[in-house]
């Protein structure tokens, strides 16, 4: 049975909670066991596919399909093991799930309250899986003390109540911020957060306190003292350059020793860092520097792409240069020249998004990465748009668009080389949707096959002529257009198994030139770039000796 870590943040929500676990995770793996990692969260959405990115940064898919929080995406980069449906709850799945049995009769008509229906839908939660690893790591997101939390919070109190003494444990994400004036540390809001917590009946065995200055010895014996827990165990978390940097600064700091002494593991393996320290070479010694242009609409928050932005790291990482991104609002050249705004950049990405907005800028850019000869990699839309954009200027089809846009409008304005999917296969079954069909979980998401064409940059890119990556969108590239495009020199170069349906495009004229119906950035790691991204940035990297 695996032994329980809950880590819950005070002070403020975003302490980096979900980089701490992963790191963890990823330093209980170098020390040989097994670890799986989940989020509570506490938002009532029932769905996180219907949240706007400007809310909550990235929707991350799992190969199972489910639409999560992007912290299971640091959990994924950090440690390998692939991320499921059941990692990820919010209060809106639970409540829902509660009210479902209630409807069905369940409970035989007993009166529904949060003790104990919602708290054991939680721990319901909590066991699953729990007999096939050695740790369970559990984030609580936002902040102790928050009214949506405290059923999470009652949950795990009673969860560890249950388990036998020894197999759970609680570690606790603080600030401690400095006073410049003053010159001083302050560990009242430490203090503060811990007696919260205690007040509900959870005692923390780790501290983690977040920190841009070094703690002095006194405050830790003072945070140790007045929050009930060893000194060693008050673990300091600084800034780092990278985030990579994490698992052997926590390590440095003595947090994995910290979890394995709290729970009387003794003698514990000792650590493999290898992995970790040839990440952080890579990071710190580059040959060089490329600049890559990352065209889109939701540019003033990074978070919206955050997978995307460490998958070009770890493209760097595997190529030894250094990758600088430049966040591009698509908007800003809908109607204008985009040569003013993507001069000089080594290459060009184009990421996914919803609804018409900008998208008349993401056709000009991949309109000029085609005529320019820039690498260029669109992603879902981004190579919706690349296709649009040669259906208009090099098949003839001058009102080439979207059946989404269409849609949006409520009048038809487009030709639809892109149109709502309304049917698909998924392992033996087939899946129909319609367009008036509600938003959540309505996409075609999750991890599908795809046939490669033989001879293609793609089957030379992935070393194979049979990938399987994730997806998450409801409108396609039409098949019936094939022949045209192809004709211009868009090639279709990677197929669903029945042919049906365009998974990949690539110019043949051009050193580089590649779109994805997928997401490919979901599954990359920084000791295991995925395949397009080192391409990509090795493309880039070619290019900017060019210049």
């Amino acid at each position: 049975m695996a032994r329980y870590i809950f880590i819950t943040g005070g002070v403020v929500s975003s302490l980096g909670k979900g980089l701490a676990s992963a790191a963890l995770g990823a330093l209980l793996q170098a020390r040989g066991y097994t670890v799986r990692l989940r989020k509570l969260d506490p938002y009532l959405n029932v769905d996180p596919g219907t949240m706007s990115p400007f809310e909550h940064g990235e929707v991350f898919v799992t190969d199972d399909g489910a639409e999560t929080d992007l912290d299971l995406g640091h959990y994924e980069r950090f440690t390998g093991v692939p991320a499921r449906m059941t990692d990820s709850v919010s209060s809106g799945r639970v409540y829902s799930n509660v009210l479902e049995k209630e409807r069905r009769g369940d409970y035989l008509g007993k009166t529904i309250q949060v003790v104990p229906h919602v708290t054991n839908e939680i721990k319901d939660f909590l066991h699953v899986g729990d007999d096939e690893v050695d740790f369970m790591l559990c984030e609580i997101g936002g902040t102790v003390g928050d009214i949506e939390g405290l059923p999470f919070f009652e949950a795990i109190r009673q969860f560890s109540h249950d388990k036998p003494r020894g197999e759970c444990i609680f570690m606790h994400l603080t600030l401690l911020p400095y006073l410049a004036a003053s010159g001083e540390l302050k560990t009242k809001p430490t203090q503060h957060s811990v007696k919260e917590l205690q007040s509900i009946g959870i005692a923390p065995d780790v501290l983690v306190c977040r920190s841009e200055q070094p703690i002095p010895d006194k405050e830790r014996q003072k945070i140790a003292l007045f929050c009930n827990v060893r000194k060693e165990h008050v673990v300091a978390a600084y800034d780092l350059k990278s985030i990579y940097e994490a698992p052997l600064a926590y390590h440095r700091e003595g947090l994995d020793q910290a979890v394995l002494d709290a729970f009387g593991i003794a003698p514990a393996p000792r650590p493999d860092l290898t992995v970790w320290e040839d990440v952080n070479d890579r990071i710190h010694n580059t040959d060089g520097k490329i600049n890559v242009a990352i065209v889109g609409k939701y540019t003033q928050l990074e978070d919206a792409y955050k997978s995307i932005k460490e998958a070009l790291t770890h493209g760097g990482m595997a190529n030894r240069v250094k990758v600088n991104v430049s966040w591009v609002d698509a908007e800003l050249f809908d109607k204008d020249d985009a040569a003013p705004f993507l001069e000089g950049y080594d290459a060009i990405l184009v990421p996914g998004g919803f609804g018409e907005r900008g998208t008349e800028g993401k056709i000009k850019a991949a309109q000029y990465a085609r005529e320019h000869k820039i690498p260029y990699l669109g992603i879902c839309l981004g190579m919706q748009m690349a296709v649009i954009e040669a259906a208009r200027n090099k098949a003839g089809i001058t009102d080439a668009g979207s059946e989404e846009f269409d849609h949006e409008a409520g009048k038809t304005r487009f030709e639809p080389v892109v149109y709502h999917l309304k049917e698909w296969v998924q392992g033996n079954a087939k899946v129909t949707r319609k367009a008036t069909d509600a938003k959540g979980g309505t996409m075609r998401l999750g991890a599908y096959d795809a046939a490669l064409t033989e001879g293609s940059k793609v089957a030379e890119v992935y070393g194979s002529a049979s990938i399987e990556e994730r997806h998450r969108h409801r409108y396609e590239v039409d098949i019936k257009y094939r022949e045209q495009l192809e004709a211009c020199g868009l090639r279709f170069s990677g197929m669903s198994p029945d042919g049906r349906l365009p998974e990949i495009v690539e110019w043949e004229d051009h050193p580089w030139f590649i779109g994805v119906q997928f997401h490919p950035e979901l599954k990359s790691k920084p000791f295991d770039p995925h395949p397009l991204f080192r391409d990509f940035v090795r493309a880039a990297k070619d290019n900017s000796r060019l210049v």
